[in-house]
């Protein structure tokens, strides 16, 4: 069975066809960073114009690649929720065009659950119910993940998102966005003592043992503070200092939902798990309070990619799910199966 998906929710237009769900047979990918870069952030009107611009020949460049025709796919998945509203609009239209000439079937999916989905191209097994840790430019949130097409929120953020953070302090530190990769790469150019520890405030300590929330407005503050009433420090020692009060908050709130759950294996995925500290600092947690954590090993999967969403697309195509052309996209989550 040869399935396509369509990711263009955000600053991504991604096209991947890919074999009973566990085969890769093409991803082409085309980043929108530069054309973002010089504001900051994501400009939703560059976005979608650049979508517009790219999908047919990223099209034309998969088909080629996975060797097949349009006739040969048996289904077309595409994002439909959350995302910039522009921005989807533009893989729809591209999947019902597909619908409309070669009878293809249409599986309009959740962008965040996609992000989950991937992990079986890299074969980990397809056992429920599991526990979703998503951490993105736009997402720091814990699910319970039930079937394919259906997940349940734990805990979410109260205000930044992981990835959003590290874009507002590399801007205080004059780094360039996005902020992740150079975080880190100052991060590890400081050398801590053995027992040296964050000087940046714990975050959210004083929540309810049983409430999983993020919060990461008040650690950028904190950062700005810190830049203020001490001139003297490295650029180096705010990085390492802000990684790890961040991670401190997401190993905390992993603790708490599977304290909440009961559910002791975990997924782990978003544009934030390229981070190779934190992959390290997650994996080695995981083994000492025996969890099973799965994520990522390509750093592509991590970002925004057309694989992810036709992965997904297998397994809710198995289940009989499909829809007409008729379908809406949306800013915010929706369920597949409510």
């Amino acid at each position: 069975m040869i399935g396509m998906g369509i990711e263009t929710s955000c600053d991504e237009t991604s096209i991947g066809i890919v074999r009973d769900g566990k085969e890769l047979l093409s991803l082409r990918i085309f980043s929108q960073i530069d054309m973002h870069k010089p504001y900051g952030g994501i400009v939703p009107e560059i976005a979608s114009r650049a979508h517009l611009e790219k999908i047919n020949l990223l099209l034309e460049e998969a088909i080629a690649e996975a060797q097949i025709s349009f006739e040969d796919l048996s289904y077309v998945a595409v994002t439909s929720s959350p995302g910039l509203t522009g921005s989807l609009m533009v893989g729809a239209q591209m999947a019902r065009c597909i619908h409309m000439v070669y009878g293809t079937p249409i599986l309009p999916v959740c962008h965040l659950q996609s992000h989950f989905a991937v992990l079986h191209l890299e074969g980990v097994p397809t056992e429920f119910p599991v526990l979703g840790l998503l951490l993105s430019g736009g997402n720091s949130a814990i699910y319970t993940l039930k079937e394919f097409g259906r997940m349940e929120l734990v805990g979410d953020t109260m205000d930044d998102a992981l990835g959003e953070a590290f874009d507002k302090v590399a801007g205080l530190l004059d780094l360039p966005y996005p902020g992740g990769p150079y975080i880190e790469t100052k991060a590890n150019e400081y050398s801590p003592s053995i027992d040296e520890k964050p000087i940046l405030p714990p975050l959210l300590r004083n929540l309810p043992q049983d409430q999983v929330s993020f919060s990461f407005s008040g650690l950028k503050t904190a950062v700005m503070v810190l830049l203020e009433k001490q001139k003297e420090i490295s650029k180096e020692q705010v990085c390492w200092n802000f990684q790890n009060s961040a991670f401190d908050l997401v190993e905390r709130n992993l603790k708490r939902a599977i304290a909440k759950t009961g559910i002791r294996r975990v997924f782990a995925a978003g544009g934030v798990l390229a981070n190779s500290t934190l992959q390290k600092r997650l994996q080695s947690w995981a083994k000492m309070n025996s969890v099973e954590l799965f994520s990522p090993k390509k750093k592509i999967y991590c970002t925004d990619n057309g694989a992810m969403v036709a992965t997904l697309g297998y397994y809710l195509f198995r289940k009989g799910y499909k829809r007409d052309i008729d379908f809406t996209v949306s800013p915010s989550r929706q369920e597949i199966f409510s």
